[in-house]
């Protein structure tokens, strides 16, 4: 079957998400987060593009990028991570892929998703219970935003600029922002959605024959080891799993 076509935004705004093949690592140590961060410098060195956020986890990454002409994307992302790959492999002395299938991209169409979206970046080192509080997180854009590092790499006037003209005002307002929880997710699926039935039959295989559904009644603790499996290990997205086995949306995204 032949590769869908990447959606391309009207707006030139994606949000990027790739991950390491078979979910493995892809950030070792504090010097392949900084090595990533020195390619995407010389990647906007060469091919003009805003990034707006970012957060480099372990196993994955998110980032808010913004193109200037249409149809960048591609060409951006894949001299980014055929880079860091290649820098990689040599290092660590592997070989073959590195990330999982081909990075993942959403267009950003409405402004009204934009902060929420960088809250969502940002947010996702507290979410996995590494750190207490964002400025602890040394691999986002977050320290960037507030002023207690510097950098070149992120354009923090678009989004600052939306909260206030005064820049200390917008900082303030932004801290307190991050400081609720986005409740939104923002997820990005794959390009062949699996049927209903396709993820019935994988969540009972996985359940030994039992029907989708018990894992509703399941003690909480065995309830979200599975559902955590079937996010972490089979890609299933929240509303999936709430389709699939009738538990509410809300529950499944605490226990993501």
């Amino acid at each position: 079957m032949s590769r869908q076509a990447r959606e391309i935004s009207r707006t030139g705004l994606y949000h990027i998400i790739f991950r390491g093949i078979n979910r493995q690592n892809i950030f070792e140590d504090e010097r392949d987060y900084e090595k990533f961060l020195e390619i995407i410098r010389e990647t906007k060195e060469k091919i003009e593009f805003k990034i707006y956020a970012y957060c480099l986890m372990s196993n994955h990454a998110h980032i808010f990028v913004g193109e200037e002409s249409i149809g960048d994307i591609s060409t951006i992302m894949q001299r980014i991570l055929t880079k860091y790959a290649g820098w990689y492999n040599k290092k660590y002395q592997r070989s073959g892929s590195l990330f999982g299938n081909r990075f993942k991209s959403q267009s950003v169409e409405r402004d009204s998703h934009l902060l929420s979206l960088v809250r969502y970046i940002h947010q996702n080192p507290l979410k996995a219970g590494i750190v207490d509080e964002l400025s602890q997180y040394e691999w986002s854009s977050y320290n960037q935003y507030i002023g207690k590092c510097n950098g070149n790499i992120i354009d923090t006037n678009y989004i600052l600029e939306m909260l206030s003209e005064n820049r200390e005002i917008a900082k303030d307002t932004f801290v307190e922002f991050h400081k609720e929880n986005e409740i939104e997710v923002f997820e990005i699926g794959d390009s062949r959605k699996k049927t209903n039935e396709e993820i019935r039959r994988i969540i009972i295989k996985m359940l030994n024959g039992e029907e989708p559904h018990i894992i509703g009644t399941m003690p909480k603790n065995k309830r979200n080891e599975i559902i955590k499996k079937l996010i972490e290990q089979e890609g299933f997205s929240i509303r999936e799993i709430e389709r699939a086995t009738g538990i509410s949306r809300g529950v499944i995204s605490r226990i993501k």
